[in-house]
């Protein structure tokens, strides 16, 4: 799969020309949304001269701009749109992402929200506790490891945006997927599990704001699913990865 592109296009717009401009983008943008090669898309302005915009289009890939996109019948469409403006470009690039990326402090991360280390402990002693007292899930950790809920402690924390303690520890996401191997996990096993460490997120008093439940359960749900499949008889383990790092979703902390 290519890596994405992400293409620049900078105007400069005669400030009496600036509200057709944004209006013509407004129009055109409805054929960016229908591209099936288009992943996202911004349109900004400069603050300190306001004849300076920057159009960001984030592509599949450069190929699927220059021969997916405006070889499809959305372009002509799009281009009707903003042909006025062409004269006004005055870069036109795709560009690579490098390594070079984070995130700021202006928004906490889940790990944070969450309570830090303190929190993903407590989640997860109420956790297997209950785990070993259920008969569904009991058998599927029969001999469980008196370090495993440490480590799974050390997991979530890093998954939601902490330190990289499991990484250094234990290793990255192969390492986990490796435990579920062979062990041909059901669907009512991992739907008990779902809902038996929501049960305990509330008994270890994490967040229950809709923002964090909703990033909490969509990583639960995902994970999940994966050691479903890795647990199964056809799964091909992943070469070794990195740890995911889960994020708020939609909706961010509502600080009001």
């Amino acid at each position: 799969m290519s890596a994405h592109t992400v293409e620049y296009v900078r105007y400069r717009i005669p400030e009496n020309q600036s509200a057709e401009f944004l209006a013509a983008y407004t129009r055109a943008a409805t054929r960016l949304a229908a591209a099936p090669q288009c992943v996202d898309y911004e349109l900004t302005r400069c603050e300190e001269d306001f004849e300076h915009f920057v159009l960001r289009i984030t592509w599949t890939s450069t190929e699927d701009h220059l021969e997916g996109f405006r070889q499809s019948e959305l372009f002509p469409e799009f281009l009707a749109e903003v042909r006025p403006f062409v004269p006004a470009i005055e870069e036109m690039r795709h560009y690579t992402p490098t390594t070079v990326r984070g995130t700021g402090s202006a928004v906490p991360t889940l790990y944070t929200w969450a309570g830090g280390a303190e929190a993903f402990v407590r989640l997860t002693e109420v956790f297997y506790d209950k785990v070993l007292k259920d008969d569904v899930l009991a058998p599927v950790f029969a001999g469980l490891a008196p370090e495993h809920a440490t480590h799974v402690a050390l997991w979530l924390g890093e998954v939601f945006g902490g330190p990289p303690a499991y990484s250094e520890t234990q290793g990255g996401h192969g390492h986990m997927v490796a435990k579920h191997l062979g062990r041909g996990i059901t669907e009512v096993q991992r739907r008990r599990w779902v809902n038996l460490i929501q049960d305990a997120a509330d008994e270890a008093d994490l967040p229950t704001d809709a923002e964090f439940r909703s990033a909490f359960v969509a990583y639960v749900e995902w994970g999940t699913r994966l050691a479903v499949y890795f647990s199964g008889p056809d799964a091909v383990p992943p070469a070794e990865q990195p740890v995911p790092r889960w994020t708020w979703g939609a909706a961010q902390p509502y600080q009001g």
